[in-house]
This record gives C-alpha cells, sequence and structure tokens, in this order.
C-alpha cells in the first residue's frame, strides 16, 4: 500500500479572542506547509467558542489560500444541514478559484443538536435533510439544473470530484462510498455502553469496511483518519499541557451524555483516543493503531491537548520531521526558496 500523506487538522481551539485565533491558525496551516504537510483541515462549529471557534470555514480558507502556495484546504466539516446547499456550492467554487484548485469540500450531518434551532431545522431531522441537501448539492456542482432552468456559475469544474463525508458509523460509510467520496474517520467517537473500553479501531474498521464494499468498481479510495498527537520535546511538558486540556475535553463531553472512564490523566489519555510524549513515544503510540493502517492520510491534530501557540507549532516540526520519517507517512516539503521568502515574510510582518 502507498504510504499515507500527512494533514494538519484545527478547529482553531486556541485560547485567545477570536482574530488571534484565525490569526493563529493561519500560522499553524502556514507552519505546516513549510514542513511538507500536505493538507489543511478546518472544522466548523456555530455559537460556542469552546466547542470550536469558526462558523465560515469557506471564508477562512479563502483568506488562506493567499496566504498558501502548495497545501491543499479543506473542510472538515461544513455542516449540510445548517445550510444552503447551492451557497455552499457558489462559495466553494469561488474559494477553490481563489485556491488554484486547492479546495476539498468535507461535509456532515452535525452533532451539536442546540446548533439547529436557530437555522430554523429540526436535529430529529438531520439525516433526511443531510440527505436531501446534499443531492441538491452534487447538483450544483455537476452543472444540472438546479431550478427554473438555472445552472451553477462559475462552472465547479472538477470540485465534485473532490467531496468528503464525515460519519460515524457504517451506513454513513456505505453513503460515502456510493457516491465515490473520500471518507473522513474522527479522532475519537463515543464506545457503545457495553464496550467503554473498545478500541477505536473496533469502531472505526466497520465504517472503512462498509465504505470500501460501496465504493464504485475502478474508484480509488479517499480516507482521511484524524488522530489527537501531540509532540513534545519532554514527556512532562506534554503531560502537562494535556493535564488541563484532557479534563476540559472529558467535561465536556460528559455534559453531552457521553460515558468517559476514569479520572486520572492515563484514564483520560487512552478514553479520548490521544496520542503523546516525545517523537519515539507518539510513533510507538500511532504504529499500535490499527485504523491508520487502512488510511490514506493521517490528519493530525493538538485538540484536546491544547498547548500554547509556540508547543502547537513545535509539535507540527516535531511530527513531520521525527515522527512522520519513522512512519513511514509521505511528506511534500516546499522549497527551501519559499521556506526562506516565508520566514523573510513572516520577521517583516513581526518587526
Amino acid at each position: 500500500m502507498t504510504a499515507p500523506t500527512l494533514a494538519f487538522f484545527t478547529r482553531l481551539l486556541d485560547d485567545a479572542a477570536p482574530g488571534e485565533r484565525f490569526a493563529l491558525a493561519a500560522e499553524q496551516i502556514r507552519h505546516a506547509e513549510l514542513h511538507g504537510i500536505g493538507r489543511a483541515w478546518v472544522a466548523q462549529h456555530h455559537f460556542r467558542a469552546a466547542e470550536g471557534g469558526l462558523p465560515s470555514p469557506l471564508v477562512f480558507l479563502a483568506h488562506l489560500a493567499a496566504r498558501t502556495t502548495r497545501i491543499r484546504l479543506g473542510t472538515g466539516v461544513i455542516t449540510l444541514p445548517l445550510e444552503d446547499p447551492v451557497r455552499v456550492a457558489e462559495d466553494a467554487v469561488v474559494a477553490d478559484l481563489l485556491a488554484d484548485g486547492r479546495l476539498d469540500l468535507g461535509l456532515g450531518s452535525g452533532g451539536t443538536p442546540s446548533s439547529f434551532v436557530p437555522f430554523g431545522e429540526d436535529v430529529r431531522d438531520k439525516a433526511q435533510t443531510y440527505d436531501r441537501k446534499l443531492s441538491v448539492l452534487l447538483d450544483a456542482l455537476a452543472g444540472r439544473d438546479i431550478g427554473a432552468d438555472n445552472t451553477l456559475y462559475p462552472d465547479a469544474g472538477d470540485l465534485r470530484d473532490r467531496i468528503w463525508q464525515a460519519t460515524f458509523s457504517a451506513a454513513g460509510g456505505r453513503r460515502a462510498g456510493i457516491h465515490g467520496h473520500g471518507l473522513l474517520l474522527s479522532r475519537t467517537q463515543p464506545r457503545p455502553a457495553d464496550s467503554p473500553h473498545a478500541p477505536l479501531a473496533a469502531l472505526q474498521e466497520p465504517i472503512i469496511d462498509a465504505y470500501l464494499d460501496a465504493l464504485p468498481s475502478g474508484a480509488a479510495p479517499r480516507i482521511t483518519a484524524s488522530r489527537t498527537v501531540f509532540v513534545a520535546d519532554d514527556r512532562a511538558d506534554a503531560l502537562r499541557f494535556a493535564e488541563v486540556g484532557l479534563r476540559r475535553a472529558a467535561e465536556g463531553f460528559r455534559r453531552q451524555g457521553q460515558t468517559i472512564q476514569g479520572d486520572d490523566l492515563d484514564d483520560l489519555i487512552a478514553a479520548l483516543d490521544t496520542h503523546l510524549g516525545t517523537p519515539e513515544e507518539v510513533a510507538e503510540s500511532l504504529a499500535a493503531d490499527a485504523t491508520l493502517s487502512r488510511a490514506t492520510e493521517i490528519a493530525f491534530q493538538v485538540h484536546s491537548v491544547d498547548a500554547p501557540p509556540p508547543h502547537v507549532l513545535r509539535s507540527i516540526e516535531l511530527f513531520a520531521q521525527e515522527v512522520a520519517p519513522a512512519l513511514g507517512y509521505a511528506l511534500h516539503p516546499a522549497p527551501a526558496d519559499t521556506f526562506t521568502d516565508t520566514l523573510t515574510d513572516t520577521l517583516r510582518e513581526n518587526a
């Protein structure tokens, strides 16, 4: 199997005001590009700063398109039931043109029930709403009539071949496969009540199986597995930041009704599927994750180990320079002159 490529994922959760959050995430994505990371994913969340800091991912990615040159830019995800699918298509096409074809469109059905109310949607209907709006979106991107003899302008080109679907279920994996879309797997997901200590692979491998079974003949699988990864020069630093971030995340999941087993730090690291420590420790931990051997892309994120910004940048460096080579992951380093020019720009901006 070809070595999986690498992506950097952010939910924009730095402990800062909104504008600074956006600036820090942009810096992290540019840093990832310089170190050969092939794609950046950003998540959409509405209303609650503690859950995610970005309600308008396509606006943010259009901004990033002007500040990057090579890294692909993806929505991981847009909550489609809360959107007008024609406007999603229009905005995605414009963002893709601004990014010179570097956009990937990740979609999901949403996981925060209270977010549906302000948009006039009923969370109980989200599956049907998702399917209905997905159909309209796909028609628009394919150039088909979307009402009153109207078709999308500008033309979507091959953007419809760069759609991904996120899911927690085998049924969702099958739906993504039927359409020939990419599959987005979460960094963690709820365990069944009768198997609270089930490994993440036990939940995600059936999703992959369903996806591959449904994929049209000849279609190349696209499977991105997101993982919480925090790499530090010293394990004590990693544990210090994890102590705060993982406890906060565990409490958030518990408020949503999930069962998170245990309360000491080792319990939380296991329950929240977290890979942390020195490069050697992280490489060993990731190598034991069975799902990753079936992924075509590994997307690493520091959440829920929400370390200070300089440590996030260092984690990106260590992952690219030491962890990825140890595991055989594929990197795409920027040319040396790109690094020099961008570094000069950064120093000038900070002068």
